[in-house]
């Protein structure tokens, strides 16, 4: 669905990605980890276009979509979500989803809206609320709503379970595998919680340092015997 090639990237003179090339395939999960200050975020922004890229290219389907920009990614189909900011928080809920589907006609925008809402049915207590009256976890719910609201084909997720209570990041974890068994959708997680994501995942990259230092199936990293020292960033 998507990869790069030779991505070199990073915030104008801060170089922080460094000639990488990954894959996103097409209905999976695919976990991106490493130590803190690794690059896992800036790959994230870097596909959707948030960063200086200095070489390389990213592609989506096959057509290379390096120099479009971010709202065009948008509706291409792909959603960026990241660990904060990702709702409007002096809206309520309701106006969050309207937002989210602008460019739809008003029969396509009821029906995106319902399937959202049938995705999370939680969020049919709070349509008149405003968002930043939720919870953390809440508005993680409203966040991924939105990106169904746009028909994302890919949901790129940055740290969604930080700050939340372990029973409320078990069930992010749970809707992220329905999100993809029950829409297709392909997956591109960073998450703190290194195991679980590995868990629900079929592949993997690890960063260090701006490099992919491991690429393969997920189960492979979970059961290398140097885990814990390559998750760290230490590298032998």
């Amino acid at each position: 669905m998507i990869h790069t090639e030779n991505l070199s990237a990073g915030y104008r003179e801060v170089h922080v990605l460094f000639d990488i090339n990954a894959k996103i395939k097409r209905g999976g999960i695919t976990t991106i980890v490493g130590p803190n200050g690794s690059g896992k975020s800036t790959l994230l922004k870097s596909i959707f276009g948030l960063t200086t890229v200095y070489s390389g290219n990213v592609y989506f389907k096959g057509e290379d979509i390096t120099t479009i920009p971010s709202h065009h990614r948008t509706r291409l189909g792909i959603a960026y979500l990241p660990q904060v900011d990702n709702v409007f928080t002096n809206l309520t809920v309701e106006e969050n989803l309207k937002i989210a589907g602008y460019t739809l006609n008003g029969d396509e925008y009821v029906e995106r809206r319902e399937v959202a809402l049938n995705a999370f049915p939680e969020l049919n207590d709070f349509l008149n609320r405003k968002a930043g009256t939720l919870s953390g976890g809440e508005r993680q719910f409203l966040a991924i709503a939105t990106a169904l609201v746009r028909r994302a084909e890919v949901l790129m997720l940055d740290e969604p379970t930080a700050q939340l209570s372990p029973k409320f990041a078990e069930i992010i974890f749970d809707k992220v595998l329905e999100l993809r068994d029950d829409f297709n959708l392909t997956i591109a997680l960073v998450e703190q919680n290194v195991r679980r994501a590995l868990e629900i995942s079929e592949r993997a990259y690890l960063l260090v340092s701006g490099r992919v230092v491991f690429e393969g199936k997920a189960q492979e990293l979970l059961e290398h015997e140097k885990f814990e020292k390559l998750c760290m960033g230490i590298v032998e």
